[in-house]
């Protein structure tokens, strides 16, 4: 039975919170339009997403206008696209690419995702395709997005597929230097790569997931933030556990409509529901902040020591509220730190408040990892690189998801100023410390070891 006060702050929600479902994604398998000629298979791929994903963005605006809710962005998540490039050259590699590209325009959504390779034991030579061609890809498509597995809690980490996408990050940024490097915002590199995750960059088709399947992203700093405001002041002396509880109501909530919001879809369209990913993903938007989320806790100085602490009690109330919402919470579901793309981290970041190295001590307990942090356009390749393997380190050792998604600025230093607009919004250069300090670790190359907890049979 639904109690009237529920109702009611679902409605609030709505009206004036942000509350939205940020990403309806649906996953489509292309592997079966491998084809001997590397046009065919591209003509194959255009066919199967035309079939699959014709209907996406008619049936989510429907259901959207229904309910009352947005749904922000529609998106599609391929399969590897690695496997359609064994054998091939980094030619075939652009030409599935635009593929891809034209694909997700004829439908209408805004971003296609699944240019992955998943290297974490070591590298096929149609991965090492994929890999090489991501600048030239990136900065040649619109809507692609990439994303690259080099390590896990069972496997440990590629160093050297770690070295090669360093790079690559550079020569991407390079290569769109007009926008100020903004095709590095379009790949992720991850750790323990989920396969459900309907956000993107990082979004693709997992290899356990079934030909076509609904995952929904649902979003709401906002509420989770308005949420916190009442409880501090209707009782200023709240306690942490206080605060974690009301999170842990607001996250319910949140969930059980984005479900509801991604079964329609998934029925109307005649394919599977895979989960309702609850992940709070701001917006530069004011109110939609995930870094104002700390504040409200009473964390004024984002950085301040205690940070750290308010990420785990918010990652963690996030999970608990959604899992009790609901048996198919997947893919991220926790709390992003993406830096341009939220006013208050921006802001802390600019005012130096907020570093790089707190940044990667808070990854440890958030859902993700160092996200959308602007970097100097002259890093060296070996300081990327250390972020990666801090990153992986991070996910392998504690057995969860970390990601990386720097944006070295072409021609900018510590301290420029950057916008991107629109929801991926802009923020300061930030300082590296040490950036040549690990060079010869790095260059060692290799493999770093499986951790003992990724013994588990």
């Amino acid at each position: 039975m639904l109690r009237t006060s529920d109702i009611l702050a679902t409605v609030r929600m709505l009206q004036e919170e942000h509350l939205d479902v940020r990403t309806v994604t649906l996953g489509v398998n292309v592997a079966e339009c491998a084809r001997n000629d590397m046009a065919d298979t591209c003509r194959a791929v255009e066919g199967k997403v035309a079939a699959k994903a014709g209907n996406l963005v008619r049936v989510c605006d429907e259901i959207a206008g229904r309910y009352g809710l947005p749904v922000v962005n529609k998106r599609l998540a391929l399969s590897a696209a690695s496997q359609l490039l064994e054998g091939r050259s980094a030619r075939d590699a652009l030409l599935l690419a635009r593929a891809m590209d034209a694909a997700a325009a004829a439908v209408r959504v805004d971003l296609i995702g699944g240019f992955t390779a998943l290297v974490h034991k070591g590298m096929t030579p149609g991965e090492q395709t994929l890999i090489n061609s991501l600048p030239v890809v990136l900065s040649r498509t619109d809507r692609v997005c990439a994303s690259i597995n080099v390590a896990d809690t069972r496997s440990g980490i590629n160093v050297d597929a770690v070295r090669l996408v360093a790079q690559k990050i550079l020569n991407t940024a390079e290569a769109t230097a007009d926008t100020n490097g903004f095709g590095a915002a379009k790949l992720v590199v991850f750790a323990n790569i989920p396969e459900d995750n309907p956000f993107m960059a990082g979004a693709f088709l997992g290899p356990g997931a079934p030909e076509c399947v609904i995952n929904v992203g649902v979003s709401g700093p906002g509420v989770v933030k308005r949420a916190v405001d009442r409880l501090t002041k209707a009782r200023p002396d709240a306690s942490l556990d206080e605060i974690a509880e009301e999170i842990k109501h607001t996250a319910y909530r949140v969930t059980r409509t984005g479900e509801l919001i991604g079964r329609e879809v998934a029925a109307r369209l005649g394919v599977a529901f895979g989960v309702v990913d609850l992940s709070l993903a701001p917006t530069p938007l004011v109110g939609d902040s995930v870094g104002e989320i700390y504040q409200a806790m009473g964390i004024h100085e984002l950085g301040a020591p205690g940070t750290t602490a308010a990420v785990a009690l918010l990652n963690d109330a996030v999970k608990k509220g959604g899992a009790f919402a609901s048996s198919s919470v997947g893919g991220l579901s926790g709390a992003f730190i993406p830096v341009t793309e939220d006013h208050a981290l921006a802001e802390a970041v600019a005012a130096g408040t907020l570093t790089i190295e707190k940044l990667e001590a808070m990854t440890a307990v958030c859902s993700i990892g160092i996200d959308m942090i602007l970097v100097p356009g002259g890093t060296p390749a070996t300081a990327v690189a250390g972020i990666i393997l801090d990153e992986a380190a991070i996910g392998v050792m504690n057995g969860k998801t970390t990601g990386v998604r720097l944006i070295p600025v072409p021609g900018r230093d510590v301290g420029d100023r950057v916008d991107f607009g629109g929801l991926f919004g802009g923020g300061t250069v930030a300082r590296i410390n040490c950036p040549r300090g690990s060079a010869a670790f790095v260059n060692r190359g290799g493999h770093i070891p499986a951790p003992l907890r990724g013994l588990t049979n």
